[in-house]
């Protein structure tokens, strides 16, 4: 089952559609989704390495103009979208403690959520919510996004067949891996 997906998702990467399923996929991933743009991104750049700084800018530009929609959602629509979306990862109840935490290291909430697992969506809803200062997350969600696509994109670039080659042949393995990393990413969300 997970060579026909794997088969079926490195096809898709190769479709025509593929930059702008990437796009939507960034995009909706910032504010509201919670599989994260490396799930179609990884296969893009190793179907087609030579493109890989393009997909690499799609996704981050992509992701950024989502995390604005995040933001607007907390800033407009807290009460209702917002606390929805909070809700689904346990913080409704600890808005208020993570507000005043936020407050002081905004900035670095930011930049540490648009690098790593932890669901960015959160962040920008927060971001919004708290009123964080625009210019600041907007700088922010470019450098954490763009850091985080384009050191992706590089490594595969650079390495792409032996990597290719070891997920292809360890590819239960690399699924779990990916499945501990975005569970853990979600855990923290709760636990934080």
């Amino acid at each position: 089952m997970l060579r026909r997906l794997y088969d079926w998702t490195m096809g898709l990467a190769s479709h025509r559609h593929a930059n702008a399923s990437l796009f939507t996929v960034s995009f909706i991933e910032s504010s509201v989704f919670p599989i994260p743009p490396d799930v179609l991104m990884i296969p893009m750049v190793l179907a087609q390495r030579t493109r890989a700084w393009a997909i690499a800018f799609i996704a981050t530009a992509g992701s950024v103009l989502g995390a604005l929609l995040g933001y607007a959602i907390g800033a407009v629509l807290m009460d209702s979208v917002g606390m929805w979306v909070l809700t689904m990862y346990g913080k409704e109840a600890a808005f208020d403690d993570l507000a005043a935490r936020f407050a002081e290291f905004g900035g670095w909430a930011v930049l540490v959520a648009a690098l790593t697992p932890f669901p960015f969506k959160v962040i920008t809803i927060f971001s919004g919510a708290v009123g964080f200062s625009l210019p600041l997350f907007v700088l922010t969600s470019i450098i954490g996004r763009a850091g985080r696509f384009y050191v992706v994109a590089g490594l595969l670039w650079r390495f792409g067949p032996p990597i290719r080659d070891f997920i292809e042949r360890r590819l239960g393995l690399m699924f779990s891996i990916f499945m501990a990393c975005l569970i853990g990413g979600f855990a923290a969300v709760r636990y934080l």
